[in-house]
């Protein structure tokens, strides 16, 4: 059976491209050949790039986002054939990604995000705050490095509750904390955000003006 280590290949996702058409040839030698199966590889060179942006908002670096993104499309692999069509291919293969980042980070960074998901009580969440990212010139690129650079604790409920749109219950179940906990953390996410856009509006406007001189 074909194995593939990412950690030799870290960085590499065109290896990891060949390593899945490779497989897949393999598998139309050995089981029953399905459409699925056989549009993996295409379905891999169309997907690969927003789902690799998935993972990365999770883990935050680059290096463990390409390890959740292998193990993450090898459930996608593995799930085709049982994926019942009742949604979106892409809402399907995004929540097996987002289910694979919260597993890699209960597995590898569980110490670190419990500790800073520990409750606060320095700011109140307040549920008519918007996160609005628009009417600014920062790129999407440096939008994605924000949300990187936020604490395990902070990142990770940002983005269960602002991206994949669940509610504090089902944070606190999904990553045994208290719904005040998820509250507080998703505060403090947003006024560290908010800081960080401030700061980069600065710098532009500043850019701006001396530009002119």
């Amino acid at each position: 059976m074909l194995r593939f280590n990412i950690k030799q290949h870290a960085g590499n996702l065109l290896t990891f491209r060949c390593y899945i058409k490779r497989m897949i040839f393999y598998r139309r030698n050995t089981e029953t050949k399905s459409p699925g199966r056989e549009n993996v590889g295409a379905l891999y060179d169309r997907h690969a790039s927003w789902l690799l942006a998935v993972c990365l908002r999770y883990t935050g670096n680059r290096e463990d986002a390409e390890d959740v993104l292998h193990d993450g499309f090898m459930k996608i692999i593995g799930g085709l054939d049982s994926y019942k069509q009742t949604g979106s291919l892409e809402g399907w293969m995004r929540k097996v990604m987002v289910n694979t980042a919260l597993n890699y980070i209960r597995n590898h960074k569980k110490e670190r995000i419990f500790t800073s998901l520990e409750p606060g009580n320095d700011i109140i969440h307040d549920p008519s705050e918007q996160d609005d990212f628009t009417g600014n010139e920062l790129s999407g690129e440096q939008l994605m490095e924000m949300i990187c650079s936020l604490p395990d604790g902070y990142r990770t409920v940002f983005n269960l509750y602002v991206m994949e749109h669940h509610s504090h219950r089902e944070i606190s179940e999904m990553l045994g904390i208290t719904e005040n906990t998820s509250k507080s953390q998703l505060s403090k996410a947003r006024a560290y955000l908010r800081k960080r856009l401030l700061d980069c509006q600065t710098e532009l406007t500043y850019g701006k003006t001396t530009s002119y001189r």
